[in-house]
């Protein structure tokens, strides 16, 4: 075969492309250099005398002292201008991507990019600048053009005075790295298409070119809106702002040479986020835009106007602000672009549109039925903000939704087989899980339920009419209450502030609380909501003290309706409710289905609320009847209307005389758009604040997109699922372990011990400082429960969500390193293996890898079957990670190992107990299932297997004793009741239990 002959590729430059660059270049003189020289000629030096005597100061100001100042002014734009030129050329020969930005030169910067990108046509095809203002602000050439230009100026220069020899010019590719999160931003496949691509609609090529391929950290691409930080793209070959590689190098080799590396400024880290500036205002960062930005909240000066007169702002947001439109899962694993975008019409706010959705009786089967979607939803890209943004920071709405959600996990753990875990979420769901488990604020929704049980039973106590409190501030410090009218003699623990404005809870008084003499306190205040957050705390206001309606209006309502219907479903300082959801929200009947029901319109409901309204309870006898109650059985049930319907002109004055009473009410009704005579006027701003105008509140808005929606839904669905899954490589299965010890290993003594069945431990190494150890213990535990290794840039993603500098992980690392030494052999027992992922060395040992060794040889040897699975249930100590810090192994919730580890330890807890029967050593069963129940509590097939143990021991009490655990546990709040089967045995081996257990009247 001939010799391959070189390629020659000569880069093609347009008439119209040399005319830009000289009359950029002539321009760019021009204004570095020209305009200093004609400074210097007409109008002197930068400071003139009359500016350097500090007489100018007191003296008269004249004419000549305004020019001077003027010529100043004049001088710094220059300097402005050529930095901004300086950086941009900067950034053009050196090839560094998006230019630095310049402070307070936005329009500045954006001319001087023009200029010098223009200019630099005339020297290199391939030497243009990153535009900042949009990525398709240069024209693209031909695509084969480009990447063959880009492919010319990535080779090395020629030796000075040396021809250097032509040869063939290798095949490349361009890849492009996923950036870290920006705050509470991330990257989406439209933004990426934008900025390298020019066009955001082109986002299904890139997904094509990915759809899956491995990932560094061995996930795939299998959904258009799913990409991580520290993915490696392929890229159409036209490209930009990418970088060049060989078409056959491995994508962790390309993570290696090309890192994703945030910039550093004034200490903290900025990710590179093109094409933020182009979103809509308050859509590229959420809730989490303005977390900088701490707004005093305070007491209203004047809490005389709380009733309300309907007199308040009645300024509207623009309801037709153009949404861009964005990548939307249409199927299993294919998108097509969202043909969202138009201006919706505001005359038309309350008409609704139809989308598709999933069939709440059908989940995950594909079908799908016409459901109304509330017109601000309809016009919301399918993508939208990364679930962290607003999950995460609606604390206390995912301490509710993951204790609901911990009551369905235990209805799935009642009805589960043999050899199979509970289903796991995936995807959106999974994801949705991680941002609530970092967000979710557990002591603070306690506080908040203690504290007010308390002050109702200490209230009637006194027989005392509790306060109307329209509000209250939830800090990681105290809980306030702000009352109308003031009253300064709290009842203890509370204590009366700002003359008795505010009753004051301390978080050390909270704590002491004692949970169990309040079980069946009633809840005083059922309509506390959350408002949104202030940066320090949580403000939350109170729909019934209202006394009337609430007008919501701006931007974004039906995400600020969604968000006050999940926290109201499942916050627990309220007893028994009604919620009525008008135009949207059919799905939330799967997360509370006692408490919520759904209309199509307001027509349907007000028939109703007009019969009934006479029938609850007005004024101060609704919180008094209230607190003198009981939890189980509450006075006049509060019933709250969340319309994201625009009322008619009837509609809305038949609701302003139903909710107007001019006292309180059991009764709460926020509605969707202007309505006349509203007591309360609550608009959400374009840039996510949230303003009541009675309350003088101004605070970032609690919202809940559509698609953050969406993902609560399917987690709760996926819960309801019984079916269960197999075990993925679980100890009874019969391959071989793929990280688990080898059994001759696993007696051996390992370097390090990583204890994870119970409280996290890691021995062997010498204790570290307090302040890194729970960091460090995490960062060895996921790296153990994952020993193919993972990427320190994906493992940063995946210990700090929110984002992190790349130096601070990198010294993390280094330090879990220095501190896990080396084994015997003097290998580190924390390495990066060749391609550059993090691996634990042969000496570090779980004690998750010996209970599933052990396990295995159990199943494979019967007759050491008892001895083995009793030596594997001896390394159970407790629930998984037991004590694990608040919002710390919030990545478990999209891992496979919490499921797995539940299971396994249950079943081979089942198993021993079923060997130890067999041979009639009934105390040795019970102490196998009570070790399985020390890590999985509500499994209820173990239940039932210490019902039947401890039945044979003879001892009748402690039979009772388990009888009445059991029913305890199961009754609990979302302990999900107890399984047919199961009081169908209680009751054979116990006749007597149900009158013993029967609540007292």
């Amino acid at each position: 075969m001939p010799p391959r002959q070189p390629v020659r590729i000569r880069p093609r430059r347009t008439p119209g492309d040399v005319l830009a660059g000289l009359g950029a270049l002539v321009l760019l003189a021009a204004l570095v250099g020209g305009v200093p020289y004609a400074l210097l000629r007409l109008a002197g030096p930068p400071l003139p005398p009359e500016l350097l005597d500090l007489d100018v100061l007191t003296s008269q100001v004249g004419t000549s002292t305004i020019i001077a100042i003027l010529v100043l002014l004049v001088w710094l734009a220059w300097l402005q201008l050529a930095v901004c030129v300086i950086v941009e050329v900067y950034a053009g020969i050196r090839r560094v991507g998006m230019p630095a930005q310049v402070p307070f030169s936005g329009g500045t910067q954006a001319l001087a990019n023009r200029l010098v990108s223009a200019a630099l046509l005339l020297f290199t095809v391939s030497a243009v600048v990153v535009p900042i203002a949009r990525p398709g602000g240069l024209p693209a050439g031909p695509p084969v053009a480009a990447a063959a230009a880009d492919a010319l100026s990535a080779l090395p220069a020629p030796v000075a005075g040396e021809r250097a020899p032509l040869a063939p010019v290798a095949e490349v590719k361009k890849v492009y790295v996923v950036q870290p999160p920006h705050g509470r931003h991330h990257e989406s496949l439209w933004e990426i298409a934008e900025k390298c691509l020019g066009d955001g609609r082109r986002y299904p090529e890139v997904y094509r070119l990915n759809q899956h391929k491995e990932q560094p950290d061995g996930s795939r691409l299998h959904m258009a809106d799913l990409i991580r930080p520290g993915w490696v793209l392929d890229m159409p070959d036209d490209a930009r702002n990418v970088h060049i590689v060989p078409v056959d190098q491995p994508r962790d080799e390309t993570l290696k040479d090309h890192p994703y590396k945030p910039a550093e400024l004034d200490g903290r880290t900025q990710h590179v986020t093109p094409g933020a500036r182009d979103l809509p205002a308050g859509e590229e960062t959420g809730t989490g835009h303005h977390t900088g930005r701490h707004t005093q909240v305070s007491p209203p000066q004047d809490t005389s106007v709380l009733p309300g007169d309907g007199s308040g702002d009645r300024r509207s947001g623009d309801p037709g602000r153009v949404e861009r439109p964005a990548p939307a899962e249409t199927g299993r694993g294919t998108a097509e672009p969202s043909r969202t975008g138009e201006r919706a019409d505001p005359a038309r706010t309350g008409e609704r549109a139809t989308g598709r959705e999933h069939a709440p009786d059908d989940p995950g089967r594909g079908t799908v039925t016409e459901r109304p979607v509330p017109p601000d939803w309809a016009a919301e890209p399918e993508t939208g903000a990364p679930l962290l943004d607003y999950l995460a920071g609606a604390s206390l709405l995912a301490a509710g939704v993951l204790a609901a959600l911990g009551g369905r996990r235990r209805r799935q753990l009642w009805e589960r087989a043999f050899g199979r875990r509970v289903v796991r979420p995936r995807d959106d769901a999974a994801e949705a899980e991680v941002a609530l488990r970092i967000g979710a604020d557990a002591p603070g929704s306690r506080m908040l339920d203690l504290g007010l049980r308390l002050l109702g039973r200490s209230l009637a106590g006194q027989r005392r009419v509790p306060p109307t409190v329209y509000a209250a501030y939830l800090s990681a410090q105290t809980l306030d209450l702000w009352i109308h009218p003031p009253q300064e003699d709290a009842p203890a623990p509370w204590v009366s502030c700002d003359g008795g404005q505010v009753w004051r809870l301390s978080a050390e008084e909270g704590r002491m609380i004692d949970e169990r003499s309040l079980a069946d306190a009633p809840a005083p205040y059922p309509g506390l909501v959350s408002l949104g957050s202030n940066g320090e705390g949580r403000v939350l206001v109170d729909l019934e003290a209202a006394h009337g309606l609430i007008s919501l209006k701006g931007e974004r309502t039906t995400s600020a309706l969604a968000a006050l219907a999940v926290e109201l479903a499942t916050n627990r300082w309220s007893d028994r409710m009604r919620i009525t959801l008008v135009g949207f929200g059919e799905e939330l009947a799967v997360i509370a289905p006692d408490r919520i029901r759904c209309a199509g319109s307001l027509a349907e409901v007000l028939p109703e609320l007009e019969a009934t309204a006479n029938e609850r309870g007005h004024g101060d006898d609704v919180l008094t009847g209230r607190i003198h109650g009981r939890a189980a059985d509450p006075i006049w049930p509060p019933h709250y209307v969340l319309s994201a319907v625009a009322p008619t002109p009837e509609e809305g004055r038949r609701l302003a005389l139903l909710a107007r009473k001019g006292v309180r009410t059991a009764a709460g009704y926020v509605v969707a758009g202007e309505a006349p005579h509203a007591t309360w006027n609550w608009e959400i701003t374009e840039d996510g604040r949230a303003l009541v105008d009675a309350l003088g509140f101004d605070v970032t808005a609690q919202l809940l997109p559509r698609r953050h929606y969406r993902s609560l839904v399917e987690l709760f669905r996926t819960a309801d699922r019984l079916d269960g899954e197999p075990l993925s490589d679980g100890p009874l299965s019969d391959g071989p372990l793929s990280d688990g010890p080898e059994p001759q290993r696993a007696a051996g003594a390992p370097s390090v011990e990583v204890r994870i069945l119970g409280p996290a431990e890691v021995l062997g190494p010498p204790p570290m400082e307090e302040g890194r150890a729970a960091l460090a213990a995490e960062l060895v535990v996921y790296l153990a429960t994952h020993p193919a290794g993972v990427h320190p840039v994906v493992l940063g993603g995946i210990l700090w969500p929110r984002g992190v500098q790349s130096a601070v992980r990198d010294a993390t690392i280094a330090r879990v390193v220095d501190w896990l030494g080396t084994d015997r052999s003097g290998r580190p027992n924390l390495h990066t293996d060749d391609s550059g992922r993090l691996r634990l060395g042969p000496e570090v040992r779980t004690d998750w890898s010996l209970f599933r060794a052990f396990a295995r040889r159990a199943q494979a040897d019967p007759t050491m079957r008892a001895v083995l699975l009793e030596k594997a249930l001896g390394l159970v100590r407790g629930p998984l990670l037991a004590d694990r810090p608040r919002g710390r192994y919030a990545w478990l919730a999209a891992d496979d190992l919490e499921y797995d580890v539940t299971a396994a330890v249950a079943d081979a807890a089942h198993r021993l107990c079923e060997v130890r029967l067999a041979r009639g050593e009934a105390d040795r069963a019970v102490a196998a299932v009570r070790a399985g129940l020390l890590l999985a509590p509500d499994d209820e097939g173990l239940w039932r297997d210490l019902l039947r143990a401890t039945h044979l021991t003879g001892d009748a009490a402690r039979l009772r004793a388990v009888a009445d655990g059991l029913h305890r546990r199961s009754a609990r709040p979302g302990g999900g009741g107890m399984a047919p089967e199961t009081e169908a045995l209680i009751d054979e081996l116990l006749p007597a239990w149900r009158m013993r257990s029967a609540p007292s009247a």
